[in-house]
């Protein structure tokens, strides 16, 4: 089973995220800050990680240069799912390894799994 690692502050959006994912056959693994996702992108076990920009303390972007940084997540795929949409972050996140960019209010759910699914294959 595939571990996804869902880096996002709303709770609220990280149980939808995390619900829909589950149904498709996911395990989910969940961080709320920055400092939070910093101690589980050490997990070896984790196939893609959802990163959301805007965390508290330290943001998306500090943990995605850690993620690549890190021995055992470089190579994870990271999809960047956030509401940041100016062309600075994007160009920012890719820059920073980020193989997607996301809007979170230009997608739905489902196109998320379709994303995550074509990223993992």
């Amino acid at each position: 089973m595939k571990k996804i690692l869902i880096i996002e502050d709303d709770s609220f959006l990280q149980e939808l995220e995390a619900g829909k994912l589950k149904k498709e056959g996911y395990e989910i693994i969940t961080a709320s800050t920055g400092e939070e996702a910093m101690q589980k992108i050490t997990n070896p076990e984790i196939d893609i990680i959802l990163l959301d920009l805007i965390l508290p303390g330290i943001d998306g972007f500090e943990v995605l240069e850690k993620i690549r940084a890190t021995e055992t997540s470089k190579n994870v795929p990271v999809i960047v799912f956030s509401n940041l949409s100016e062309e600075k972050d994007i160009k920012k996140s890719k820059e920073l390894g980020a193989n997607d960019f996301m809007v979170k209010s230009n997608f739905t759910l489902e196109e998320l799994v379709a994303h995550v699914k074509k990223t993992l294959k």
